[in-house]
């Protein structure tokens, strides 16, 4: 009876109320709007690919209900900007209502063709306005966004059916080309040399046809979409030519591999592109001084373990936020020096299905924090399991690590397993090891494979999570390199000379800060 009787009074006083209360009467703004800025900065997009979403928030802070006018942009229907007005698409709006003490959001996107104006240089400042009401209330806010120039690589798509080009080509080693799910074209002749002078922008996967050598100049920079790369065929080459620069923020002649979204969100997120893949049959690849950001897996290399030169030779180069591995080689060959890996979500190097590998002052760390990581920054192994779990063995030839850190936020950072069917050859010469483990121990003292090892000593990373592998002073590393190796490697990723008997391990050499 009581819940009942509540119930009436309730539904009266709801009544009483509703014939109280006078309807929302908004006047005119007067021009008294507060922003939460003055100016929306949407960072640096490439022509024709749409920004992130940015937002600016307008505060009424009268004790009056108000309505705006007008909220335009400066350019009207012609903008390249585009507005959402409190859950409203458009470009100009009108009589928008603001209760007292409240607020609205106005969401703001752009895409621009820098080809629409006449540009000296190969990026484009473009401006415009948000103007609200006007005449003596008139108020606004800017808006500025950095278009880049570029060139833009991506697969045909039939415009009846809307179909999108996939790659064809020798997959199984027939000699005949197959098909594949794989979105992308062959670059043409005249697409074969990628300079400094524009970024490129791929879209799906720009494969090196057979017998082509794809080479990318000193400066270049490669921006991959989601799901994109580079796919090297058989008896095809990549040669990248980056070299050192003197600018260690800018990087002027370093080349640079990563996702096409500028905004500095994305400057460290993992997996935003797919892989540099060095197809089986790929010939004479080489990498010098180049940084690989934020994709799945950094260099995919295949097969050839037997060839006469190397596979893949990769010198003074960095990978860094690989959602997977940084390098994974199966069955293959590899020769890195002055290679620094951080940042994998599984492991920094894997060399899988056996192979043969010679790694030199290389800095191999894993400091993921993003998600759990099942595997250690180092992986090697001599098989594969299908998905039918059916394991396939190969030879590891070697591997051989010399004047190298091997190290991370786990407790054990390499793993090495095989199966007794094909060989399982590797070497660790004067290395520093992080191995902590519970599980079955690892015999250091083992002369066939460890060699002056320098075991879970801290190798005092400058700012490891931050991707800065350089030696503090107090680093474990520091002057236990041997000669012989620095001697094949005589200068370090920066160019700092390595002489006896200051020889440190990795990639970097300790330099004393200047005060």
């Amino acid at each position: 009876m009581k819940r009942l009787l509540y119930f009436f009074v309730s539904i009266a006083i709801l009544m009483l109320w509703s014939s109280c209360r006078k309807d929302f009467d908004f006047s005119p703004s007067t021009g008294n709007l507060g922003f939460s800025k003055d100016t929306v900065y949407l960072d640096t997009v490439f022509t024709n690919i749409g920004s992130s979403t940015y937002n600016l928030k307008v505060y009424n802070r009268s004790d009056d209900d108000i309505s705006i006018p007008s909220v335009r942009l400066a350019q009207g229907e012609s903008s390249s900007y585009r507005l959402n007005v409190d859950g409203m698409p458009g470009k100009v709006f009108e009589d928008v209502e603001l209760l007292a003490n409240d607020s609205l959001f106005i969401f703001i996107e752009t895409t621009f063709d820098i080809q629409s104006v006449v540009a000296a240089d190969n990026q484009f400042l473009y401006t415009d306005a948000i103007e609200f009401d006007s005449g003596d209330n008139y108020q606004k806010v800017e808006l500025v966004t950095l278009v880049k120039d570029a060139v833009f690589i991506y697969p045909n798509r039939d415009n009846n059916t809307g179909v999108i080009e996939t790659l064809e080509f020798d997959v199984d080693g027939d000699g005949t080309p197959d098909e594949t799910a794989l979105q992308g074209r062959f670059l043409e002749d005249d697409e074969l040399t990628f300079t400094n002078e524009k970024p490129y922008v791929i879209y799906g996967f720009a494969a090196v046809d057979e017998g082509d050598v794809l080479t990318i100049e000193a400066g270049a920079r490669v921006h991959f979409h989601a799901n994109s790369g580079l796919l090297v065929t058989n008896n095809a080459s990549l040669k990248v030519n980056g070299d050192l620069s003197m600018d260690q923020d800018l990087l002027e002649n370093e080349v640079i591999f990563e996702g096409d979204r500028l905004e500095p969100l994305y400057t460290d997120i993992p997996g935003q592109w797919s892989t540099i893949y060095l197809f089986n049959g790929s010939v004479d690849n080489e990498i010098n001084y180049a940084t690989i950001l934020n994709s799945t897996v950094g260099i995919l290399c295949e097969g050839n373990q037997d060839a006469v030169s190397d596979k893949l030779t990769i010198r003074n180069s960095k990978i860094y936020n690989s959602s997977n591995f940084g390098i994974l080689g199966r069955a293959t060959s590899i020769r890195a020096e002055n290679v620094v890996f951080n940042n994998s979500g599984q492991s920094s190097f894997a060399g899988t299905l056996g192979g043969k590998y010679n790694f030199t002052h290389c800095t191999i760390a894993n400091y993921w924090n993003t998600s759990f990581r099942q595997f250690p920054s180092l992986l090697l192994n001599n098989f594969i399991v299908n998905e039918d779990n059916t394991i396939f063995t190969n030879d590891l030839e070697e591997a051989n690590f010399n004047n190298c850190i091997i190290y991370g936020n786990d407790n054990a950072e390499i793993d090495i397993s095989g199966e007794s069917e094909s060989a399982l050859n590797y070497l660790f010469t004067d290395c520093l090891i992080r191995f902590e483990a519970f599980g079955d121990p690892i015999d250091f003292d083992d002369p066939v494979h460890y060699n002056n090892i320098t075991l879970n000593e801290d190798p005092e990373f400058k700012l490891p999570f931050e991707n800065d592998l350089r030696l503090n002073e107090s680093s474990a590393a520091i002057g236990i390199g041997n000669s012989i190796f620095a001697s094949q490697v005589p200068n370090d990723i920066l160019g700092e000379a390595r002489i006896s008997p200051n020889i440190d391990l990795g990639a970097y050499q300790f330099v004393p800060e200047e005060d």
